[in-house]
């Protein structure tokens, strides 16, 4: 199929649910380019509800559970429309929407291990009038793969530089990298939490839904303890292929893994869970990528002044910047991603690395959902 000039547009909300990024992007080029792009926010009701599915909080019966995948189906349908209406762009020059959905669970190993995104694609497909592409993941699971991260192929794409190695840090509600090796190799693996935690303990402490710049937590201090017993988790230790949620790093794991009758303040452990991110992150990549010269940060954390300005205190003396700094927008990368996998979808060309996921080879990713015919009702 010939779709050089086609448009596509990505939607995703991440681990956080911060809202909902949607892109439209242009693959007539040799690199994808954005036209457009906007955040669109979650009613707060909705978000509190996913956020505590997410963290094992509660349960849904089976006719709460469909009603939800189609509340979470419309406010995709609506980021998409205000997307085109922005833009000012008829849905029939778009190709595609690659939708990734909301993810409520993942658990990628054991016995049955399984992938959960919600967001009913036939929805958007309807209300938008745009064939949707959706359910990337499970692909990759079935085939063995841990179905994460999926972004490592168009990172290379995008910033891989010959003889050169570079990391490409994705700092979301989870953290993730990716390691562009000088051979032309390419890594990937979420390292542990990043936003998830740092927003879910602001919320409770505050009431806020995110610490802006990281001021709370540069008003605390680490509990040297507590970060021991945090970093004492089996997660860190796993050697890749790995992938995790915010169904595994989530507040009830914090109170379980803090000291018995510990009397900390709020702020040190807002610091603590900053430093463990840091931590973490540091760890991955001098073991993983010890030769890089550079990290480029992606993802909502780039805006957390206290956390970037750790991690370039941990990483040194390698160059930490955003991504932005070789044209690619750190704020919707992932979107991005997300788009440019439903045009391979439509290619039938594969969307995972196996050397990343783990995944018994390449595997065309996603389910095509096909909008209404011109002038049905």
């Amino acid at each position: 199929m010939d779709d050089a000039s086609a448009l596509y547009i990505g939607l995703i909300s991440g681990t956080s649910a911060d809202g909902i990024d949607a892109v439209l992007a242009d693959f007539g080029h040799d690199m994808p380019r954005i036209l457009a792009s906007h955040t669109h926010p979650w009613p707060d009701d909705l978000r509190r509800r996913m956020l505590a599915l997410a963290q094992g909080e509660g349960a849904l019966d089976l006719d709460a559970f469909g009603r939800l995948d189609v509340q979470i189906g419309h406010s995709f349908a609506d980021a998409a429309l205000q997307l085109l209406e922005r833009s000012g762009t008829p849905a029939s020059a778009v190709r595609a929407i690659g939708s990734h959905g909301q993810t409520l669970r993942h658990r990628p190993t054991g016995e049955y291990p399984f992938t959960l995104q919600l967001g009913d694609p036939s929805v958007i497909a309807e209300r938008c009038g745009i064939d949707v592409v959706a359910d990337f993941r499970r692909a990759d699971v079935a085939a063995g793969g841990q179905g994460a991260p999926l972004l490592p192929a168009l990172h290379a794409m995008l910033l891989a530089r010959p003889g050169h190695t570079r990391v490409v840090l994705n700092l979301g509600g989870i953290a993730n990298i990716t390691v562009l090796g000088a051979d032309g190799s390419v890594l990937g693996f979420d390292t542990g939490p990043a936003n998830g935690l740092l927003d879910a303990w602001c919320l409770r402490q505050r009431g806020e839904p995110f610490d802006r710049d990281g001021a709370y937590a540069a008003s605390g201090h680490p509990d040297a303890g507590l970060l021991d017993a945090l970093l004492a988790d089996p997660y860190f230790a796993l050697q890749p292929p790995k992938s995790t949620g915010r169904e595994y790093f989530h507040l009830d794991w914090l109170a379980a893994r803090t000291p018995p009758r510990a009397a900390l303040d709020p702020a040190d452990v807002q610091a603590t869970l900053l430093e463990l991110t840091a931590r973490s992150v540091a760890a991955a990549i001098s073991q993983y990528a010890p030769e890089a010269g550079e990290v480029l940060a992606c993802g909502g954390g780039v805006h957390n002044a206290a956390l970037m300005r750790r991690l370039g205190e941990l990483l040194a003396p390698r160059v930490l910047q955003r991504t932005s700094r070789y044209g690619v927008d750190p704020d919707f990368l992932e979107a991005t991603a997300f788009a440019w996998l439903a045009r391979q979808r439509l290619l039938g060309l594969p969307g995972n690395l196996p050397a990343v996921t783990g995944a018994r080879g390449p595997r065309v990713l996603g389910a095509i959902y096909s909008a209404p015919a011109a002038g049905s009702s």
